[in-house]
């Protein structure tokens, strides 16, 4: 089985090519904040740590997490950003490495990672390769102001709170510029599983 990690700054477009890569390859998909946000719901350890760290107002009227509060507070906190990252990380690797046992108890051939975090938390220890997804900062803010409604200053914030696209360039095998329109992504898509056997 072939892990791919693919990795990105928000807004890169990584979803369409996650889509592109199951449909057309058969790829199965994980994609971390899934699993995040299932090791966070009411009940668990994590969900545990994070209302005794961040305090009961971080919860709705149903005691889950407010999403939106707890992004207001860690996109522009850094501090609060680790300690979050720090409860919330090490839980969803080891998840990860469950379902990868089991997806290659069931003979999956591709199995692509999607994550923020893939450099941060030494992803590269569990990926055969990391896949760099590359879009411009001006795309990305248009693409996040017209897709998903966000104003300008969130977009700075989130964008400003990523790592710098020297890091990931640094440290992932393949670089997608996905900039373009999506045919031209599905090209570079199909070399680069061309290429992975």
């Amino acid at each position: 089985m072939k892990i791919i990690g693919i990795t990105g700054g928000v807004g890169a477009g990584k979803t369409q090519i996650l889509e592109y890569l199951n449909d057309r390859y058969g790829a199965t998909v994980c994609q971390a904040d899934e699993v995040a946000k299932k090791l966070q719901r009411k009940g668990t350890d994590c969900h545990r740590a994070i209302a005794e760290h961040f305090g009961a107002e971080i919860l709705d009227s149903k005691g889950e997490l407010n999403r939106e509060k707890l992004a207001q507070i860690i996109f522009t906190d850094e501090k609060e950003r680790a300690a979050l990252n720090e409860i919330v990380h090490p839980a969803v690797k080891e998840e990860v490495r469950k379902i990868i046992k089991r997806e290659e108890r069931r003979h999956t051939s591709l199995f692509i990672l999607e994550a923020a975090l893939l450099i941060d938390d030494h992803y590269e220890q569990i990926c055969d390769e990391i896949w760099y997804v590359y879009v411009e900062d001006a795309i990305r803010k248009k693409r996040l102001i017209y897709a998903r409604g966000y104003d300008a200053e969130k977009v700075d914030d989130i964008i400003a709170s990523q790592l710098p696209k020297e890091v990931f360039l640094r440290n992932c095998d393949r670089v997608i510029d996905n900039s373009g329109i999506f045919e031209e992504t599905k090209i570079q898509l199909d070399e680069m599983i061309r290429n992975l056997w």
